[in-house]
């Protein structure tokens, strides 16, 4: 089996055909999709999705695109609401300088706040970094020696420097369609490196399609083509693949639960045809 780390299902791409895109999921192997909270005040449209299917949870959190409008939103509110039973992560937070749609002192406070949410519940904390990788290296590294929290740097297109400090602070690594890329050879590289007992695979949909389906709409269904890139990569099997992503994910993801009857594999990964 393999898992979606990070998907936005509440996002209106995915309206029209909800239970349609999650079924193709399951019929490919995916055991467990983390539907990723983007706005606190927005909360509600994301774990009602979770609540409605057994096999998708969420995390609860502000993006960085979005930090300015919820400042107010403090760690204690943010460690409350993690208590529901569906709600597994923190996040996603971190830095966006790319497109700066926040001012970077108000992503930096908000980053600041779901670490300490983080570190407070216990729960992994989903790290948005875009062209910002010295401040987050910097922000994790000052924030880790205030007490130990759980994170993943999700959609990694960064460099070495910021994946061996991520690494070196105990977070885990997640790549999604961007990896298989024909420009993506130094992330590749660096996928090729990392400890396999600090990787994750996802989509990041409705966004970043893998090579195969680029231009179209993603679905999490297509992790599938995202970690036989990752296996081809790292020079071993499919299978040995999902196992090693699927074993990191709920050591990562601890609130969520394993499916039932499993050997830690599942039933074979299907290709995909929508």
């Amino acid at each position: 089996m393999l898992i979606d780390s990070h998907c936005h299902l509440d996002f209106p791409d995915f309206a029209a055909e909800l239970d349609a895109v999650t079924a193709r999921a399951r019929s490919a192997g995916v055991a467990r999709m983390v539907t990723i909270s983007t706005r606190v005040r927005r909360h509600a449209e994301v774990l009602a999705i979770a609540e409605r299917n057994a096999d998708v949870s969420c995390s609860v959190g502000t993006h960085p695109h979005y930090a300015h409008e919820e400042l107010d939103v403090t760690a204690a509110d943010l460690v409350a609401r993690a208590r529901h039973p569906k709600i597994v992560a923190i996040g996603e937070a971190g830095l966006d300088y790319h497109y700066d749609n926040s001012p970077r002192d108000a992503q930096e406070l908000g980053f600041r706040t779901h670490i300490e949410a983080a570190r407070q519940s216990g729960l992994p904390l989903v790290i948005h970094s875009r062209d910002a990788e010295a401040d987050t290296a910097r922000i994790l590294e000052e924030e880790m020696g205030k007490g130990a929290f759980a994170a993943v740097l999700h959609c990694f297109t960064g460099g070495r420097d910021l994946a061996r400090r991520a690494i070196a602070l105990g977070h885990f690594i997640s790549f999604t369609g961007i990896l298989t890329f024909k420009n993506s050879a130094a992330l590749r590289a660096i996928a090729a490196e990392l400890p396999a007992d600090r990787i994750l695979v996802e989509t990041d949909a409705p966004y970043l399609a893998p090579g195969r389906f680029r231009g179209r709409r993603n679905e999490p269904a297509y992790v599938v083509e995202v970690a036989k890139v990752l296996a081809e990569t790292r020079g071993v099997s499919f299978e040995e693949i999902a196992r090693t992503t699927t074993e990191n994910f709920f050591r990562l993801f601890a609130k969520v639960s394993r499916p039932p009857a499993t050997d830690g594999v599942g039933p074979p990964m299907r290709s995909v045809h929508v």
